[in-house]
């Protein structure tokens, strides 16, 4: 006898939890607020661009295959990845690049261009963070925090990797050279996190990209959301849009039966699972009476990541000459200083650190012929900082643009055609975020793993979490460990006595 799950939000959690369970013999539905699936890898096309909306840095992409696997199919057959090289480019505030991708040798070339005596260091960095990488992300990260115990358990070597340094002190050990320090230890500010905060646990992210490199879907990420879409539905899966939820509802015996829609419609299931950001669930779609655990004090002191800034352009020139690449992260030079006030001060600094990405380098299809595509993001505080973005968005967008203008893309403001932007105030009412965080609850070491918000509800039975804001965390290979997570408690928890035949293709509603 199969069970039915409700799966709120189609993020890549929410899209791979459906999938996974579908396979295994689940009637999985999928509510979306939006009009297209996506979540935040929502795509936004406009006069002939197509623009992805939110992730672009794919690492990690045994994991789609292991979805494709399990339904018995495979994944090239669905969408195409092609790896970047180098993974980035990164300027330094005078505008001097440095490279790097998965070659040794070539890494280590760029550092003596810069640093010669970063060389052997760098080599003990990458050598200690291989352990780093085989326990936190191998052996852990899909493997679901439920108890204390859990913690214990791997306390000893979460002392032993050092993880109460930061990301950025743990590099600075083994390389001198301050830019070359920050190139190491960015990664955190890609899940959300600070440099100088985050767990040095983290830094397994640069190892984790040299292991399996950083690739981009053909026709953007988008195309990795319609493949998935499309697999969910050859699964028998079922997806209705323009779907926004109010509340999970809870029954007599504290057990999430199903949904309440914002147009009263009621959806019931065995299990709920939701994708949606975890403060907002707990805080606006489950009736306080239910939340002993999960108070509203509770949810509202954990510390939330930053938000982002991001333009969407395109543009009638290229800019081929210019000396970016598809994955360009410009450093600014007050780059400590200026996440401090993002994450601790919570104010709009007059600079910034930019991540500039130009997709068109790599696939010229997702613009018209003869045009250039980009997208600019920005971090800055979450809402809690007080900004009011209705009167910021635009000075904020003409400072960015102006400093590109200046420094890297020439003429830039009279050869754009298309143009979007997004703001926290887009994360917050469009994306459901609290505080209108971009990557949800933020990763400091008090807030990972077995402190982080568990996957399956301490409070309601049968109410599980999948994506940035329950563990592992916010990127890619986070939230597709999160969808294994909750595919194997709800396995545990409400096991189906044999897989049901795969049905027809449901069309999306």
């Amino acid at each position: 006898m199969t069970k039915k799950i409700i799966i709120i939000g189609s993020g890549f959690g929410g899209l791979g939890a459906a999938v996974r369970l579908a396979a295994n013999g689940y009637d999985v539905e999928v509510f979306e607020k939006r009009d297209k699936l996506g979540g935040r890898a929502y795509v936004y096309e406009m006069d002939g661009f197509k623009f992805d909306g939110g992730p672009t840095v794919i690492t990690a992409p045994f994991m789609f295959d292991d979805i494709w696997e399990l339904a018995g199919k495979k994944r090239e057959d669905y969408f195409e990845l092609v790896p970047c090289d180098p993974f980035y480019r990164i300027f330094d505030h005078e505008g001097q690049p440095f490279d790097y991708n998965g070659d040794p040798e070539f890494i280590y070339e760029e550092i003596r261009k810069r640093s010669p005596e970063d060389v052997e260091g760098y080599k003990r960095f990458m050598a200690t963070t291989k352990a780093i990488f085989e326990k936190g992300f191998v052996e852990l990260a899909d493997k679901p925090f439920l108890s204390v115990m859990d913690m214990l358990k791997v306390a000893p070597d979460l002392i032993k990797m050092q993880s109460y340094k930061s990301v950025y002190a743990y590099a600075a050990q083994f390389v001198k050279d301050e830019f070359l320090r920050r190139c190491f230890s960015f990664h955190p500010l890609l899940i959300g996190g600070n440099p100088f905060d985050s767990p040095s646990i983290y830094a397994m992210i640069h190892y984790l990209e040299r292991e399996w490199g950083v690739h981009y879907a053909l026709g953007g990420t988008g195309a990795i959301v319609q493949g998935m879409a499309k697999l969910f539905g050859e699964l028998g899966g079922k997806v209705t849009l323009n779907a926004e939820v109010d509340k999970i509802m809870v029954d007599a015996d504290g057990k999430a039966c199903g949904i309440r829609m914002k147009d009263g419609t009621e959806h019931r299931a065995d299990g709920v699972v939701s994708n949606a950001d975890v403060g907002f669930t707990y805080l606006k779609m489950i009736d306080a009476k239910h939340r002993k655990k999960w108070s509203d004090r509770r949810v509202k002191s954990l510390k939330y990541s930053m938000s982002l800034f991001v333009i969407y352009f395109g543009t009638k020139r290229q800019y081929r000459e210019q000396g970016l690449k598809h994955h360009n992260i410009i450093l600014g030079e007050r780059y400590k200083e200026l996440l401090r006030d993002i994450f601790k001060r919570k104010i709009i600094a007059d600079d910034f650190s930019l991540y500039l990405h130009m997709p068109t380098l790599t696939d010229p299809s997702i613009a018209p012929e003869g045009h250039e595509s980009f997208y600019v993001l920005s971090p800055v505080p979450h809402l809690g900082s007080g900004t009011d973005w209705r009167e910021q968005a635009k000075p904020y967008r003409d400072l960015i643009m102006q400093f590109l203008e200046d420094n890297y893309l020439p003429d830039l403001q009279e050869n754009i055609v298309a143009e979007h932007y997004i703001d926290p105030l887009h994360f917050e009412g469009t994306l459901n975020s609290h505080l209108g965080s971009a990557f949800s609850v933020q990763p400091i070491l008090m807030q990972s793993a077995w402190f982080r918000p568990h996957n399956r509800s301490e409070d309601i039975k049968n109410l599980y979490f999948v994506g940035a804001g329950t563990h592992p965390g916010a990127g890619l290979p986070g939230v597709l460990s999160s969808s294994i997570i909750a595919q194997d408690l709800i396995a545990e928890d409400l096991p189906v006595s044999s897989p049901r035949p795969k049905a027809e293709p449901t069309p999306v509603s």
